[in-house]
């Protein structure tokens, strides 16, 4: 198993400290922004945002304990990654299930109006940082492979699309919140996105224990030369 230089071990560091500290702030600006508005979509963001947060703290504890030498083998050191992947796997897929559980529960009582413009700019704001983080993770993947980095690559992914689907959902309710179409459109975005987070959550978990098994057997091909 190749090792990463400390150079490539402190830029990746950097970036999932950057990504957590990021991170820490979505749920808080986000349930401010769901207190203004009305929105399924907006709530269903505020929760999924919460998880993703706790799924990114451990990916980063997980990297600084592996990559700055405190796992005795690369076995110990694939397991952990691995365990890192299926955290951001359900972070995922709990993710997609309370946001179909919020969709559900709100159909018939849905209620128009609200501020929904901080939403909308938290939404923005949040495409443009998550489509970065993105293309970030899936470079540094492709300079070395990292089952972390290959997981960041695609909850990332995830978010952005997410973020698209807010962004028209709460721009339907800018444009007009009384209008027949908005609640479906509302509700809607909220179980499009649902079904994405399900599909990437359980994608993301089937390549963890695929990256974990390819990386047990590289140890022992290595342990065994002959």
């Amino acid at each position: 198993m190749s090792r990463l230089s400390d150079e490539q071990i402190a830029s990746r560091e950097k970036t999932l400290r950057a990504s957590v500290f990021l991170s820490v702030w979505a749920p808080l600006t986000t349930g401010i922004a769901v207190l203004l508005s009305r929105s399924t979509t907006q709530l269903a963001d505020f929760i999924r945002r919460t998880i993703e947060l706790v799924a990114l703290v451990v990916s980063y504890g997980v990297f600084r304990y592996v990559k700055r030498g405190a796992t005795p083998d690369d076995a110990e050191s694939a397991r952990l990654e691995s365990i890192a992947g299926y955290f951001v796997a359900a972070a995922l897929t709990i993710s997609g299930l309370v946001m179909i559980v919020v969709a559900i529960a709100r159909v018939g009582t849905f209620e128009p109006g609200g501020n929904v413009y901080p939403g909308l700019a938290i939404a923005t704001l949040g495409l443009i940082v998550n489509s970065w983080f993105w293309r970030r993770y899936a470079r540094l993947n492709r300079e070395q492979f990292s089952a972390i980095m290959a997981a960041q690559s695609k909850l990332y992914r995830a978010k952005s699309m997410v973020d698209v689907a807010v962004i028209v959902a709460l721009t339907s309710v800018a444009i007009d919140p009384t209008h027949p179409a908005t609640q479906y459109i509302d509700i809607t975005g909220s179980l499009a996105v649902a079904f994405y987070l399900l599909w990437s959550g359980l994608r993301a978990a089937r390549e963890a224990r695929s990256s974990a098994e390819t990386s047990l057997q590289q140890c022992k091909s290595h342990a065994d030369p002959a």
